[in-house]
């Protein structure tokens, strides 16, 4: 007899509260390797969504490295990335409160400026940061960066901001002081990124690209020769002999790399639109490494983007994406032409890979699991000899990966994946304490769907899951709908408890990865050009009626929900549609013609590709904007905006509730002073969690378990 409660769909207790996704919760953003020591960014929700670095020593100390109050974010190219390295110990990072460059010495209380203060707040940006030690370019440290500026008589010169690669110098307070000291390497190209200096600091590598391009779309790489000049007054840096070694019209390179024996290796997807390993060499030439049907890079929304990095034993580690999920694999330069070997690890989303720390891990990323948060690891491969098993030397730890263990250990997760390899992992800080076992989580399931025109789409699917309570016989359960941001972007199929927060409470759940989203190649990339608001509905609606048509979910319980490009799909799909019977608007696009005009300098030609260009196409912009069709609108909306947001101004939510409120539907609007493009404050992550459950209580007739504030709004 089975001792569960019987409750309907929806109104499930669940112990993963609102309170519980921010409680003790520190988003890893990058994970650098210095020496022997590892080093990481979090983002902590219960700071104000600040970013602090954390350093963690071979003992396995873990020290907060900066200052209460200071974040090391950037806001170059509004999406930030990349803020901060570090070398030798020394410290240099962007603070958000100024967006100066400032450098932190090992053993110091304080941190120094070392670019100039601007005329105007946030003036000068600088992101993508590498540390050039003394000796390489004469007898100073340098960092290079990308910089962005907003000077109001640089952006009058040019209509915009002008983005270029800098060379700073790191001693004493000289470029704080005196601004001709920063050494301006590349100007001209509308963008610039991953500026690399090779080994011997005789080369520099960067990409660029130009309007209206995406780094996705058609980027260069662009590779010059380092001349020092001025030695008499410490010498300083400067290129000659640029030259274009790869990529153009419809090829994207990622992430150029300088090897150990000096060859450039990037990702690029010139090979059947596969994000593969390419290697330039001796002659020139560019060389396919390690040739496979999947992804090894991504779109880079944010600075410093790493899916490969080199290893001590000579090998290649790299994250490579196939069929929504992600793995981490090993390639051998001397075959190139075998496709990379993946490793057992029980990982299904892998990032910022990198060389482990001297006396260390292998090599360190940041992943995530089916019932594991992203977090730092480190991963011990496995050895020749070990032919697939797990003995051998490895370091101590408590053998299970455990969500309620305090401190960090060693575990196999490799039991449902295909052996190639067993891999240890350890977990580098303790995970933080949950509220609930492993028995709680709803597993996500990659599944393929017929969509529109006879094409495939993909998602990723979480059923219902509460080991206390059963729905009554007879009864399915709601389905919310989730798309992503980007919307050149990839939903990711890993532990989150926003996800499991509606699971636990009787939801289902899926993700979907619309025609657009990357992690499937080009083409597929390429399905959204001249299409947004009309493929990415067609998937979503796609998605809904399949769950639907099978059984998965009640058919007059579907909801949609979004952020950023997400918000314009979910707004769309209700002004465009009619299969959903409610929808959720996180700071969503209302007005195409508006973000057109109005948003920043990264994305200000972006919906070329994704509408049309604009002017020119004012009339399709119109067509394809929500905020035209309110007239269609027809069901319950919420709308969760901030009000510091850049990307997409508050305007744009606010036109979407007046003509809700005008039509007399049910609403709840909800907007947060101090906050950006996606909320950081723990106290607005939790409003508006629970807000999004209240509103969907209402709109399909439970009662949630949780004691909920009713949210401002109307019609109910």
């Amino acid at each position: 007899m089975s001792t569960q409660t019987e409750l309907p769909y929806g109104s499930w207790p669940s112990p993963i509260t609102a309170e519980a996704l921010v409680a003790g919760a520190a988003t890893p953003g990058e994970v650098r390797v210095d020496g022997t020591d590892v080093w990481w960014s979090e983002s902590r929700p219960a700071e104000g969504g600040r970013e602090q670095l954390v350093r963690r020593g071979v003992s396995g100390n873990r020290t907060d490295v900066l200052p209460d109050g200071v974040s090391a974010r950037t806001r170059v190219h509004e999406y930030g990335g990349a803020a901060w390295t570090v070398h030798g110990g020394v410290l240099v990072y962007a603070n958000w409160a100024d967006q100066r460059l400032h450098r932190l010495d090992p053993g110091a209380e304080h941190a120094v400026p070392v670019t100039p203060e601007p005329s105007v707040s946030h003036g000068l940006r600088y992101a993508d940061l590498e540390i050039v030690p003394p000796g390489v370019w004469g007898e100073r440290a340098w960092a290079v960066a990308v910089r962005e500026n907003h000077e109001p008589d640089v952006v009058a010169a040019h209509g915009e901001a002008v983005n270029e690669i800098v060379a700073v110098p790191l001693d004493g307070h000289g470029a704080a002081e005196n601004p001709e000291l920063v050494r301006v390497l590349v100007t001209g190209p509308d963008f610039v990124a991953a500026p690399r200096v090779a080994p011997d600091g005789s080369a520099l590598a960067w990409t660029q690209w130009d309007h209206p391009h995406m780094p996705w779309d058609s980027t260069e790489l662009v590779v010059a020769r380092v001349d020092v000049v001025d030695p008499s007054a410490g010498g300083a840096p400067e290129l000659t002999g640029a030259e274009v070694v790869a990529g153009g019209p419809g090829e994207a390179v990622l992430q150029p790399t300088w090897a150990p024996d000096g060859a450039l290796w990037f990702s690029s997807d010139r090979r059947g639109g596969w994000w593969n390993l390419h290697r330039v060499g001796a002659g020139g030439q560019v060389e396919v490494v390690a040739p496979v049907d999947g992804e090894i890079g991504g779109p880079p929304w944010v600075f410093g983007m790493r899916w490969f990095a080199f290893l001590p034993d000579g090998r290649v580690a790299c994250a490579l994406a196939q069929n929504g999920l992600y793995d981490l694999a090993t390639v051998d330069p001397d075959r190139p032409e075998d496709p990379p070997q993946a490793l057992v690890t029980g990982l299904t989303w892998v990032d910022r890979v990198a060389a482990g720390p001297k006396g260390g891990a292998d090599i360190v990323v940041i992943g995530a699991g089916p019932a594991e948060e992203a977090e730092p690891l480190g991963i011990f491969l496995p050895q020749p000899h070990e032919s697939g098993d797990t003995d051998g030397e490895r370091p101590e730890g408590d053998g299970d990966w455990d969500p309620d263990d305090t401190e960090y250990g060693v575990s196999d997760l490799s039991e449902s994946r295909e052996d190639a390899g067993h891999a240890l992992l350890e977990r580098l800080r303790p995970a933080r304490k949950s509220v609930v076992g492993r028995e709680w989580f709803s597993i996500p399931e990659p599944i393929a769907f017929p969509s529109a025109d006879g094409r495939t789409s993909y998602g990723i699917l979480y059923r219902p899951r509460n080991p206390e309570v059963r729905a009554p016989e007879g009864t399915l359960p709601p389905l919310l709908v989730s798309t992503h941001g980007g919307p050149t972007a990839m939903s990711r199929a890993m532990l989150t408890l926003g996800n499991q927060y509606w699971t636990t409470r009787g939801f289902a759940v899926i993700e979907v990865n619309y025609g657009g989203s990357t992690g499937y190649g080009r083409p597929y990339r390429e399905l959204l050009r001249n299409a947004w608001g009309v493929v990415d509905v067609q998937d979503t609606d796609a998605a809904a009626r399949h769950l639907a048509g099978t059984g998965v979910v009640d058919p007059n319980k579907l909801a949609i929900r979004g952020g950023s490009a997400g918000g314009f799909t979910t707004l769309a799909a209700l002004a465009f549609g009619d299969t959903f019977a409610a929808g959720a608007n996180h700071f969503g696009v209302a007005d195409l013609a508006a973000l057109a005009r109005d948003t920043h300098k990264f994305e200000s030609r972006y919906l070329d590709g994704l509408v049309g260009p604009y002017p020119e196409m004012a009339e399709r912009y119109k067509e394809l904007s929500p905020i035209s069709h309110t007239d269609a609108f027809t069901c319950p909306l919420a709308v969760f905006q901030g009000l510091e947001d850049e990307v997409v101004p508050p305007a744009q939510s606010e036109m979407i509730v007046e003509a809700v409120r005008e039509k007399g539907l049910p609403y709840v609007y909800l907007a947060f002073e101090g906050e950006q493009h996606g909320f950081r404050k723990a106290e607005n992550i939790i409003r508006t969690r629970e807000a999004e459950l209240w509103f969907f209580g209402k709109v399909f007739g439970f009662e949630p378990a949780d004691a909920i504030e009713p949210p401002p709004g109307g019609g109910f």
